[in-house]
């Protein structure tokens, strides 16, 4: 008994350890891990999609800014902007995954959109499709003025592709912020998050002030952190995104 109160102590003890330093999300113990998930930056009062675009004709007009979502297919794109809408289905999966080319627009609030690029590094695709992946990707990320930044998102239990290091080279030449975007964290212990980062940041070359946010959409990892990494990237570009107090951590 005397044994199992002192494993407890010693793991919140760890838990606060790593609050102060930044490591990992906290709280550590799985009791309470959703506590500081429990009310986001951002209220969704609506959500709902708008374009599905393949030319730059068909993209919206009206001047509302963007953050777009980029990544492999099966990521987790759509699973993490259902996460960040607290909606199970409202984005879906592609059935043809590395064979979308449509960009899709997602209008969060009538304040932003969220735009969920086509998905890449599918084996199963022709060198004519990824052709034409890459003249998609090109026409959107080539003079968009509404996009403030783009979310490259890669799975944290594996070190980025050599595509993800091409996609991150990409959102750097057109002189976008990115912010790396590690995925399926439920499926990796806490105490492996930094060893992952690691492997990241040495596969993409980021440079020290690059943002990782560890995220995992079924358990609501990260989500507040990637929501305020969100709404300063559009009020950094001079937009006003409309946000509440988030739940206080005791």
């Amino acid at each position: 008994m005397g044994n199992n109160k002192n494993k407890k102590t010693a793991k919140k003890a760890k838990a606060k350890k790593f609050k102060k330093n930044g490591q990992v999300p906290y709280p550590y113990t799985r009791k309470n891990k959703n506590t500081d998930e429990a009310k986001a930056s951002v209220k969704i009062k609506s959500a709902e999609i708008t374009m599905s675009a393949v030319n730059r004709n068909q993209y919206p007009t009206e001047g509302i800014p963007e953050i777009a979502l980029a990544g492999r297919s099966n990521v987790g794109k759509s699973s993490l902007i259902n996460g960040l809408l607290n909606r199970k289905s409202f984005a879906r999966t592609s059935q043809t995954p590395g064979k979308t080319r449509t960009i899709n627009f997602y209008l969060i609030n009538d304040e932003f959109f969220f735009v969920d690029l086509p998905g890449y590094g599918y084996a199963k695709v022709a060198k004519s499709e990824k052709d034409k992946w890459g003249e998609v990707m090109e026409r959107y990320l080539s003079e968009r003025e509404e996009l403030c930044s783009i979310l490259l998102l890669v799975d944290v239990r594996h070190e980025p592709t050599d595509d993800d290091k091409m996609m991150y080279d990409w959102i750097k030449f057109f002189g976008y912020n990115c912010i790396v975007v590690a995925t399926k964290a439920d499926k990796i212990s806490r105490g492996n998050y930094q060893k992952h980062i690691a492997i990241i940041r040495n596969k993409l070359e980021l440079k020290p002030e690059d943002k990782i946010v560890i995220t995992s959409s079924s358990d609501k990892i990260g989500l507040t952190s990637l929501w305020d990494e969100i709404v300063s990237e559009y009020r950094s570009h001079g937009y006003q995104i409309t946000t509440e107090e988030k739940a206080t951590i005791e």
